[in-house]
């Protein structure tokens, strides 16, 4: 399985990206550099990503700095927090439910969130959305950005389908099914395909749509 572990995989990877599919080369002349945009993997990341998951990047930014001021982001000190202290970070029900499942089973060690860079991905999906409250889309990008998984897509991601569209010329934004048909091509750096189009939108729309991680 293909890891990214550094700037240079990333390169590596677009440079492929390039080769198989040169509809993408005016697509990279927008997006500029692509970030790596890889953190150490734990529940700090998922954490970050679930809480990236509201309309605005500006709350976002506000959530997580509410739950990162009660100190450091470990499964153990989250689960211990008070109901009142979760309810004011700003989280809806079911995303502090799922903060707080995440948190359970880290701390009693039924998810060993480290050890998902080493499975491949089918089954690290698999664990991941086996926890309540933990959909795809948050399983595929915590693969990608705190486990380093390089044929990764969130096909669902709205930004993406939009960046896609726009890149592409198409008359409409792809629905998900359609977008997951799309970037088949982009096989095996599909995780470098997402950074790509996600810069490619930011520079399109002056607009941070990536995740908080």
């Amino acid at each position: 399985m293909r890891a990214i572990k550094g700037q240079d995989d990333i390169e590596t990877g677009l440079r492929e990206l390039l080769l198989i599919d040169p509809r993408l080369v005016p697509v990279a002349a927008v997006a500029g550099p692509l970030p790596l945009r890889l953190v150490e993997p734990g529940f700090a990341g998922l954490a970050s990503i679930i809480a990236s998951q509201v309309v605005s990047r500006a709350s976002a930014d506000a959530i997580w700095r509410r739950i990162t001021a009660t100190g450091p982001v470990t499964a153990e000190a989250y689960a211990a927090l008070d109901a009142d202290t979760v309810a004011g970070f700003g989280l809806s029900r079911a995303k502090a439910a799922a903060l707080f499942n995440a948190a359970i089973a880290v701390r009693e060690k039924t998810l060993y969130l480290d050890g998902l860079a080493d499975l491949d991905t089918e089954e690290a999906m698999r664990q991941l959305t086996s926890l309540p409250g933990i959909g795809p889309w948050t399983a595929e990008v915590y693969l990608m950005f705190c486990c380093g998984h390089a044929d990764v897509f969130p096909a669902a991601d709205v930004a993406l389908q939009a960046a896609v569209a726009d890149a592409f010329g198409l008359p409409a934004r792809p629905t998900g099914r359609q977008l997951a048909q799309i970037a088949q091509v982009w096989q095996p750096w599909r995780s470098v395909a997402v950074r790509l189009f996600w810069s490619y939108y930011g520079a399109r729309t002056g607009r941070n749509v990536a995740p908080l991680v």
